[in-house]
């Protein structure tokens, strides 16, 4: 028996050191990695920083002080404080009915979710010019009713919407459908309803993936240029979002206040990954305290 399990222990060890590459291979692995991440990464970023400082501070912060990049600013959080609320819905909506009921066309549902991933912003901005636009389906009426949609805010908001709604559902999809339903289940048979299920079961259980899928949502809305750059115009002052203003700026070889304006993007990226990060984190965390059984107390 000793020989046996002596025997075993050193297969163990063959195959633990078997399975262990050499030095050589996981430390190129590694710079290959490092060495990506910055000719891709920290080179840029650190480029648009240098860049945005290059005549000091003070031109810096007058590149903010125009009215233009003012505009832009406002426009910018305007159309993600309007696009993240109504995707933030349409995602608690649309995962709530695919993960915990059955029903027709529920397929085509989650392939519509999909669709602002297969298709072209640029190709969607186009869409809405097509159905809004003065020669498109609905534009006589629009314009006979006075209301703009195309090259206006209305139409910013629009393809942002588009372009940002699968983010939230498509991280709580697979979030519920790994919960299951019995938890709500039980809560409807002890007397609570609908609403009191969602608000007290449903929702705590999904608040971290909510909340992640509102992050790159945002970060999305607020860095969208294709579908945006198609509806907007670019009607400076008006229609332009902080990707637009500083497509113009870079135009004009207004170099330092395009990177300025391009720095406060930059920044909102980090931002991003640090919550992001954090939230991950903290899931990991709620996870693995609910994976702990409890102690048994000794009687």
């Amino acid at each position: 028996m000793a020989g046996a399990a002596h025997l075993r222990a050193a297969q163990a060890r063959t195959v633990r050191i078997a399975s262990v590459d050499p030095a050589w291979v996981r430390w190129s692995v590694i710079t290959a990695s490092l060495v990506f991440l910055g000719l891709f990464l920290v080179v840029p970023l650190a480029a648009v920083f240098t860049e945005a400082f290059r005549k000091g501070v003070a031109a810096y912060f007058d590149s903010f002080r125009d009215t233009d990049a003012l505009a832009a600013i406002r426009l910018t959080l305007l159309v993600a404080g309007i696009a993240v609320p109504l995707n933030l819905v349409f995602g608690l909506a649309a995962s709530w009915a695919i993960a915990k009921f059955d029903f027709l066309g529920k397929s085509l549902l989650i392939t519509l979710i999909d669709l602002p991933f297969a298709v072209s912003p640029v190709i969607s901005g186009l869409i809405y010019i097509l159905l809004f636009g003065l020669q498109g389906y609905f534009g006589p009426w629009l314009a006979e009713h006075n209301i703009k949609i195309i090259f206006a805010v209305p139409g910013i908001i629009l393809a942002t919407v588009f372009v940002t709604f699968p983010f939230v559902a498509r991280e709580l999809i697979p979030l519920m459908q790994e919960q299951g339903h019995e938890e709500e289940e039980a809560a409807i048979v002890l007397g609570a309803s609908g609403w009191q299920t969602f608000w007290r079961v449903t929702l705590p259980n999904v608040k971290w993936g909510l909340l992640y899928g509102v992050i790159l949502c945002n970060a999305r809305a607020m860095g969208e240029f294709g579908a945006v750059s198609v509806v907007s115009g670019h009607l400076r002052g008006r229609t332009n979002t902080m990707p637009l203003h500083v497509e113009i700026l870079y135009n004009e070889y207004n170099f330092v206040a395009a990177f300025a304006v391009a720095s406060l993007l930059a920044l909102l990226a980090l931002v991003t990954l640090a919550a992001k990060t954090a939230v991950e984190w903290k899931a990991r965390q709620q996870f693995q305290d609910a994976a702990e059984p409890e102690p048994i107390e000794a009687t």
